[in-house]
């Protein structure tokens, strides 16, 4: 494992979190933002969907209300869920740091070192380049 897919990392996210920001989640169920929210509501977590179409105030994504960035979410978020490409990403491990989120987790196939850094210089823990469902699958 490299040094972003720790899995003491990866366990104190998934085990001692609530509330996740989903970060490119919308309502289309073919996307695969929408089946890892699925999976992360079915492991008692509170999704929290985060997509630039609810700036009109209107979207629900899987039960949730949808904010347009994670400044705009009115309550603390645990982690920051990011399903955007590498050279989009970073800007989110940034934006998760500033409203105090305990972690950030990078899908699988993103990967920014230089967020990673910031993000872990300013105490927040990263996780890069996996996903929940492949770590909780690893644990049976």
């Amino acid at each position: 494992m490299s040094r972003w897919a720790d899995s003491r990392d990866i366990a104190l996210l998934l085990d001692q979190t609530e509330t996740w920001a989903v970060v490119g989640l919308s309502g289309d169920p073919v996307r695969t933002a929408y089946g890892i929210a699925q999976l992360l509501q079915d492991h008692g977590k509170r999704i929290v969907p985060i997509h630039p179409d609810a700036a009109s105030g209107e979207l629900t994504v899987l039960g949730e209300k949808a904010y347009a960035t994670l400044a705009d979410v009115p309550f603390p978020i645990d982690v920051v869920d990011v399903f955007r490409r590498s050279e989009a990403a970073g800007q989110f491990a940034d934006e998760a740091v500033a409203i105090g989120a305990r972690g950030v987790w990078f899908q699988l196939g993103v990967i920014d070192e230089d967020a990673y850094e910031r993000t872990t210089a300013a105490g927040v823990t990263m996780v890069m380049d996996t996903c929940p469902a492949i770590e909780w699958g690893r644990r049976g």
